[in-house]
């Protein structure tokens, strides 16, 4: 499916991305368990399989997916939109050390804590991966002002182009997983590494 230039990042660096024939997009919330499930899954049993067998084939995009009813979901893909633009080479990595960590932003985690101060620590963890800290804080950061001007923070406008491509194909529930544009059911959370490669075997030519 077609990926506005600036979230390239999304793409699978593991895929030949340039003419491959089928698309896969898994729409993953980071603070959701069931979606860390399939892109821990994914990410160090599949990625491989595709770099191997398939990179001519199928092309995979990460395609951010925010669960309101969490509000720290919405500071999380925050900060990946901000790896987005700082180093999108690193956004996949970036999103394994976050799935990772996930329960530190899990709404219990930062209920008591400010949210420029949940911004720090994924700031800090940004650079875990090797991302500029201070430049992704300065994306995130909502800075005081003497008139509250509501205008968000410098990944605000991204993450509204993320939310309504999203919305209009009627994404909901995380994780989703698309095939050639229409939703594939049958991949769940709990898919292994071995039901993924016979999935692929039987779809992707």
């Amino acid at each position: 499916m077609s990926l506005p230039p600036k979230f390239k990042g999304q793409k699978l660096a593991a895929a030949n991305i340039d003419n491959t024939p089928h698309t896969i997009e898994l729409y993953l919330d980071y603070v959701c368990p069931f979606s860390a499930k399939l892109f821990n899954t994914f990410y160090t049993s599949v990625k491989p399989i595709i770099a191997k067998r398939y990179s001519s084939n199928v092309q995979v995009i990460f395609k951010q997916q925010i669960q309101p009813w969490h509000p720290s979901s919405t500071l999380v893909h925050e900060a990946g939109a901000a790896v987005l633009k700082i180093a999108p080479e690193k956004f996949w990595e970036f999103s394994q050390a976050l799935f990772n960590s996930q329960k530190e932003y899990f709404d219990e985690k930062v209920v008591n804590e400010t949210r420029n101060e949940t911004y720090k620590r994924l700031a800090a963890l940004a650079a875990t991966v090797g991302v500029d800290e201070k430049k992704v804080f300065d994306l995130l950061i909502i800075k005081e002002a003497d008139e509250a001007a509501n205008k968000g923070n410098g990944v605000t406008n991204d993450m509204k182009l993320m939310v309504k491509a999203n919305r209009v194909i009627g994404v909901h529930v995380t994780p989703t997983v698309f095939f050639d544009g229409i939703e594939e059911r049958s991949i769940s959370s709990s898919f292994t590494a071995d039901q993924w490669d016979e999935w692929l075997r039987n779809n992707v030519v």
